[in-house]
Parts: structure tokens; C-alpha cells; sequence
């Protein structure tokens, strides 16, 4: 016994020996935290098999990186390597809690944002959560307490050559069995968590970081003829004006009400037999409104950026990170820029700091006139939310600025209470909190009728003021307010089993479109955030089959109904599509093997109009591609310092 102690001390007395036993810790530990932190969706033998193997040649690559150091460097670069690998491991962890998604390279340049939701991400924190660590310490107490000694000797090149050779083999096995059972995984744009899944944590980054460095590199590649193509589909896709609304709301004010993760379950919802959003449910009987019931976010990892980017420019945002943050300089042909060109004032009411989501840069790429961020609100202490000013006095203290606007105005204002993790001061809720047990889907519907009430008081403003009867009111959700992570809580909220088909549905959120004069009522077309463009310049009288736009007007005989996610996925009235699988929009029920021809084509066609939106904005495009009468916009006439005297009116 003491001898067999003595060899297995032995082994451990050599570098090989302390490499692979951090191998084996850090190859379970991610496996482990594969398993059990994030919902990748394991449904066979095949995909358990990968989930439990895809480690491995990740740890012996990057760990085996430490070899090529000399004498005791071996050793500190192995735990340097392993501690990299376990923040970003743990990292992941923080972020998919949060978004429910993997972090991208794109999302690390957000740096501007993470001061702003330091408050979100400690909700995020789990008492265990330092368990994801306790193999680091266990190495480097091995070697503090000398209970291994160092062996200063280098490692010999041939092992050091057969560990990087068994490390890209057991990695190319492992993308080999992955093909075999998702054909074409690298090539056909999946979602992240199929990258994660099939290839792991580790091997993820790499991809996207391949993948984030190809898109980069799209601009200085893209030329004039590129945009070409771009204009034929979208000119082919075009949908013509409904001359029923058509100018319905020609020469009015544009307000836009930015409705913070409302989602559209809770329109008319009673939680313990109260209206949860009373005043938005009397807008679905406004003589005057237009209420989507079948009105989808489609947001990626920008989130409220990407709700921004597709309503100004009827493009997608990226499938990484946030336009706003990685293509804030590009050139746009945004509403704002539009609408100034035919006299409109173009403004933004935001109680956050500017620099958030880079909004105080792309604005001007827009042609925003104006940017009223948090400097030119009072923010007191009792009155701050998580993200900016409360919604509240948000309203009171942006009525002022507005009414220093020349009509006819275009504008935004973007509300913050109802943000995750949905905190509220006792005396600012007046409806009690759900029971579920889960704190944030508990105060969520706390800090939404805190919203829906700061909604009614400015309401009553525009009522008083007149602007009631001479403006386009647009309110929109932009994006979920519960993610997936909360399901178990959310099936007590509804009251039913929330499968992937419904959680599909759960992307709903609501818009109301109210153009005096118009009739209103409640429409049941399909809808995403990227038709909001041209369904407004339509009701402004404004044509818009010269501009490049993937959205088509809402209002339209023609609307493209195949409503798209960023990830692939889409909704339709007869198909939705959700990780691979099919099902019939009416009944929930699994695509039948006659209607798969269909549903696969649809799957085409999302493709396609993806991937030319992406072409646009990675490449730039829209710099080779002047619609008549449109004048491009220049950035160097845009000032939003508070104590700037005059601010241009870009024309």
C-alpha cells in the first residue's frame, strides 16, 4: 500500500502527473456546469456522449499551452491558464442567468455598460457559486503546502508534440460525431447554444471569435456591387401601402413610447383578480388605437439597443453583441434622418447616462437633432431606478424639454422601471406582488403597473396639452421581461406547462398604434419590431420602396407575415419554428410530415433575409446606396452637450 502511495506520489512529483490532474478537474468542473447550469436542450445518447467529451480536448489544449514555458513557469501558466478558463467559464454563467444566452466578443466591447448594471448582476449571485473555483485552489494548495513537489526538468518536445496532437484529435472526433448528428453545425448560422452543446464552452469561443473577426472584416472587404443584390431583394419583398392608411397621420407629431420588457401576457391579465396594466388594456378599446396581439420582439443580445436599431432602420440587429455598440459609425437611412429631411425635430428622452449602449454616438448617425439623457434631468436618490430616472418623474421632468421642440416633432422616449430584476419602493407599488416565490417574476408585476400608471399620467398630459389630437402615439415592448430561466414560476403565473412552443409564444409584446382619426381595434396580423419603420412612414404619407428595409408596413395587403428570430427560429399564423422542431401555430401540436416541405422553406426564407441584413450592416453598405432624395447624414453637425447653444438640424 505505501509503495503504490509512494508511485501515485510520484507521478504527481512530475510535471505530466500535476498537468493531467488539472485536466481531469477542470474537464469535470465544465462538464458539470455544462450539465447543470445552462438549458442546452440534450435529447439523445449521441448529444450526452458530446456534452460529457467536448471538454476534454479543449482543457488539454489550452492547458497544454503551459508545457511550452520552461522550469517552474510551466507550473504558474498552468493555473494562470486554468483561472482564464474558469472565469470565462464562470462568466458565462453570470451572463446566461441574466440573458439566457453565452457571452459573445462583441459583448465584451459594452464596457461602457457594465457600471450601469452592477446592481442586476449581484441578484445574479448564488451562494455556491465559489464551488466553480475550488479546483484552482486545490492546485495551487498542492503546491503552496509542497504536498507536490516542482520538476523544474522541461518538458520533452515529442510529449509536449503528442498532447497538442491527441488534444486536436480527440477535438476533431468530437466535431465529427457532432456533424453527424447536426449536419453542417459551423455553416448554417445555428443559435450559440447548439455550438455550446455539441462543441463546448471553450470551443464556443473560439468559433465566435472567428466568427465575430469575419464580420469585422466584412466592411473593409464590401464594395459598391455588394449592395446590389441587397436592393433587389428588398425591392422584390416590398409591400405597398394600404391606401386606406396611407397618410393617415400625415404632418403629425411621432411620439414613441418605449414600453421597458413589457411582454403581452400581461394586457388584460388579472393577477388575484386585478388589472395588472389597466390603462394599456383600455388602449385595446380605444376608438382611435391599433392593438397587435400577435406582435413579436426579436432582439438578440442587444436587447433594448436592438428594439432601438430595428425600429429606426427596419434592419435586424447582429446575431453578437449590439449593433449599437460594434456599428455606431456606419451609415444609416434611419427614420429620424427621414422625417428631418420633410421638417420634422427629431429628439430622445432617456433618464440613463448617454454613453449607455453607445446611444450619445449612433444617435448621431441617425440624425437625431436631439438627446436629452440623464443630464438634463434631476435625479434624486429616491427617485433613481436601476437604469436611469424612475418612470414617473421621468414624464414629468421630459414634458418641459418637449414642449421646447418645434412641431412637427419626432421623438422617444425610453422608460426603465419595469427592468429586470424589477425592484420597487413599498409606497411606489400599489398592486401586491405574485406568489410564485421567485423574486423577479414576484415584483415584475409590481414595477409594470408602476409603468402603466407613469403611461396614464403623460397621457394626460398630451390630453391637456393638445398634442393628443395631433400626434402618432407608437407604444411598443422591447423585448421579454421573464426569461426562460423563470419558466417554473411562469407555468404558476399562467397556469400551464410552458414547452418550447410556448415559450415562443411568450415573445409576444404589445404595440398600439393610435393615429387620431383612424379607426382603431384590435389586429390579429403577425408582426415583428422590424416592420415598425415603414408601417410608419406609410401612415405619414411617406413612401418607402427605395430604401432598403427588411420590415414591410404592418397595415399592408402584402405584409410578410414569417415573422423571424435573430437566432433562426421563427413564427408564422400556420408554423412556428423553435430549436429544430416544427409546430402548427393554432394547435401547439408537432408539424405534421405533410406540411414539413413548408415549414423547411420558411426556414429558407428567414435564412436569406438574415443573412442580408447582416451583409448591410457588417459591411457598411448603405455607404454605396443613396435613395433619391434622401441626403446622407453627417455626423460632425450633431452636439448633445447640454451646454452647447445650438444644436444642428443636420440638413
Amino acid at each position: 500500500m505505501n509503495k503504490l502511495l509512494e508511485k501515485g506520489q510520484g507521478i504527481f512529483n512530475k510535471y505530466i502527473g500535476f498537468f493531467l490532474l488539472s485536466v481531469a478537474l477542470l474537464w469535470i468542473k465544465t462538464y458539470i456546469v455544462q450539465l447543470t447550469q445552462f438549458d442546452l436542450g440534450i435529447e439523445n445518447t449521441i448529444q450526452k456522449f458530446l456534452l460529457f467529451i467536448n471538454p476534454l480536448g479543449s482543457a488539454l489544449l489550452f492547458l497544454g499551452v503551459s508545457s511550452l514555458f520552461k522550469g517552474r513557469k510551466k507550473y504558474v501558466s498552468l493555473i494562470v491558464i486554468d483561472f482564464l478558463l474558469s472565469f470565462l467559464l464562470y462568466a458565462n454563467i453570470i451572463f446566461y442567468r441574466f440573458f439566457n444566452d453565452f457571452i459573445t466578443l462583441p459583448t465584451l466591447t459594452q464596457t461602457q455598460n457594465f457600471g450601469d448594471v452592477s446592481g442586476s448582476v449581484v441578484s445574479l449571485l448564488k451562494p455556491y457559486d465559489f464551488l466553480f473555483f475550488t479546483d484552482i485552489i486545490l492546485l495551487i494548495v498542492l503546491l503552496a503546502f509542497r504536498f507536490v513537489k516542482i520538476e523544474v526538468k522541461d518538458m520533452h518536445r515529442g510529449k509536449v508534440a503528442a498532447l497538442f496532437s491527441l488534444s486536436l484529435a480527440i477535438s476533431c472526433a468530437n466535431l465529427s460525431l457532432a456533424e453527424v448528428d447536426r449536419p453542417q453545425l459551423l455553416t448554417r448560422g445555428f443559435d450559440r447554444n447548439y455550438i455550446v452543446k455539441y462543441l463546448g464552452m471553450y470551443n464556443y469561443t473560439i468559433y465566435d471569435a472567428v466568427k465575430s473577426t469575419h464580420a469585422s472584416a466584412q466592411r473593409v472587404m464590401a464594395d459598391s456591387d455588394d449592395v446590389t443584390e441587397v436592393i433587389n431583394y428588398t425591392k422584390s419583398n416590398y409591400a405597398e401601402p394600404n391606401p386606406a392608411y396611407f397618410g393617415a397621420g400625415k404632418g403629425m407629431n411621432v411620439i414613441y413610447l418605449h414600453l421597458e420588457s413589457m411582454q403581452n401576457f400581461l394586457i388584460n391579465y388579472k393577477l388575484n383578480g386585478e388589472e395588472v396594466t389597466p390603462f394599456l388594456n383600455s388602449l385595446t378599446k380605444d376608438q382611435n388605437t391599433l392593438y397587435f396581439d400577435n406582435f413579436f420582439h426579436q432582439t438578440a443580445q442587444g436587447k433594448t439597443s436592438d428594439a432601438e436599431f430595428m425600429l429606426e432602420n427596419s434592419l435586424f440587429g447582429l446575431p453578437q453583441g449590439s449593433a449599437y455598440t460594434t456599428k455606431g459609425l456606419n451609415t444609416y437611412q434611419a427614420a429620424p434622418a427621414i422625417l428631418g429631411q420633410q421638417g420634422y425635430t427629431s429628439a430622445v428622452f432617456h433618464g440613463n447616462s448617454g454613453s449607455f449602449w453607445n446611444r450619445n454616438e449612433i444617435y448621431k448617425s441617425f440624425g437625431f437633432n436631439k438627446f436629452f439623457d440623464s443630464n438634463y434631468y434631476q435625479i434624486d436618490t429616491a427617485e433613481q431606478a436601476e437604469y436611469g430616472l424612475m418612470d414617473k418623474p421621468f414624464f414629468e421632468q421630459s414634458i418641459p424639454l418637449l414642449e421646447t421642440l418645434p412641431q412637427p416633432f419626432y421623438t422617444k422616449f425610453i422608460t426603465v422601471s419595469n427592468h429586470y430584476p424589477y425592484p420597487i419602493n413599498e409606497e411606489d407599488a400599489t398592486i401586491a406582488p405574485a406568489t410564485t416565490g421567485d423574486k423577479s417574476v414576484d415584483g415584475y408585476f409590481q414595477t409594470a403597473r408602476y409603468a402603466d400608471e407613469a403611461l396614464k399620467q403623460f397621457f394626460d398630459y398630451l390630453k391637456t396639452s393638445g398634442l393628443y389630437d395631433n400626434s402618432i402615439i407608437v407604444m411598443y415592448g422591447d423585448h421579454y421581461g421573464i426569461s426562460e430561466n423563470h419558466n417554473k414560476a411562469m407555468e404558476q403565473v399562467l397556469g400551464k406547462k410552458i414547452t418550447p412552443f410556448e415559450s415562443a409564444g411568450l415573445q409576444r409584446v404589445p404595440l398600439f398604434i393610435r393615429v387620431p382619426g383612424m379607426q382603431g381595434g384590435v389586429n390579429h396580423e403577425y408582426g415583428g419590431q422590424v416592420d415598425l419603420l415603414p408601417t410608419l412612414l406609410h401612415l405619414l404619407g411617406t413612401e418607402t420602396k427605395d430604401y432598403i428595409q427588411f420590415g414591410t408596413d404592418l397595415l399592408s395587403d402584402q405584409h410578410d407575415d414569417l415573422v423571424a428570430f435573430r437566432n433562426g427560429d421563427y413564427v408564422s399564423p400556420t408554423i412556428t419554428a423553435v430549436n429544430g422542431k416544427y409546430y402548427d401555430s393554432t394547435t401547439g401540436l408537432k408539424l405534421s410530415e405533410d406540411k414539413m416541405e413548408e415549414a423547411k422553406n420558411y426556414k429558407e426564407i428567414v435564412q436569406e433575409k438574415l443573412s442580408y441584413s447582416d451583409k448591410v450592416v457588417n459591411g457598411d453598405l448603405l455607404r454605396f446606396y443613396t435613395p433619391e432624395n434622401f441626403i446622407p447624414v453627417d455626423r460632425s453637425t450633431y452636439n448633445y452637450n447640454q451646454d452647447s447653444e445650438k444644436i444642428s438640424n443636420g440638413k
